[in-house]
């Protein structure tokens, strides 16, 4: 977008909304009245089903944009709650529709950030496949190091915000399996956990894991 476009664009965006961990951002069926673009921190969409169990759907970082789900039917299809203490800037949907049609380069980019979440929902179905546990931890890793560099952080040291058992509920696993499988990729060398975070440490290595089941796509979400 061009820097006029930019600007006209920040005329419609609220001041930052800030959340504490576990607070929630929106509510799954609640009407969409905002798109959110993640400040700062990190956040967690989920679906609730009829027996009240929750299905974890991905994770948001800085600058990716949540409530996509919603521009289909004017509802949020998931619930979303922060994962630690983090900040949103809210846009208001029905200022962001006029905008599209005002500026050319605010309606490219839209296309573009609904493109990566068609190809992020693409990654999950072959991410949640016919795969080992050990394949499924990995790929999450790598593709979390891709999200992480295409945001302008470091790709191979970076924190996992999310606890163990969001990931495992991603992932189809249990927290058991996921726990053991970090310590075993640790085990080889490939990574380092320390707490929370992780550091990549044979990049090739981890990506020859992965390689014979995911494309080389950037974004998880």
């Amino acid at each position: 977008m061009q820097r006029n476009e930019v600007q006209q664009l920040a005329t419609i965006v609220k001041n930052q909304r800030v959340l504490q961990t576990d607070g929630y951002l929106y509510l799954q069926s609640a009407e969409c009245l905002h798109l959110y673009a993640v400040k700062s921190g990190s956040f967690r969409s989920f679906i609730l089903n009829a027996d009240g169990l929750e299905q974890t759907i991905g994770f948001y970082l800085p600058g990716e944009i949540m409530g996509l789900d919603a521009l289909q039917s004017g509802r949020y299809s998931c619930s979303t709650i922060a994962l630690e203490t983090g900040s949103v800037c809210e846009v208001p949907l029905s200022r962001l529709n006029e905008l599209c049609s005002e500026i050319p380069g605010l309606q490219i980019q839209m296309m573009r950030i609904l493109g990566k979440e068609i190809a992020s929902d693409h990654d999950k179905i072959v991410l949640l496949g016919h795969r080992t546990a050990k394949e499924r931890v990995a790929t999450f890793l790598l593709m979390l190091s891709r999200r992480y560099g295409a945001l302008g952080f470091s790709g191979t040291t970076f924190n996992l915000s999310m606890r163990r058992q969001d990931i495992a509920n991603f992932l189809g696993l249990t927290i058991e399996t996921v726990s053991r499988q970090l310590a075993e990729l640790s085990k080889q060398g490939i990574i380092i956990v320390k707490q929370r975070g992780v550091e990549i440490i044979d990049l090739p290595l981890l990506t020859t894991i992965v390689e014979p089941c995911v494309t080389h796509r950037h974004t998880i979400a």
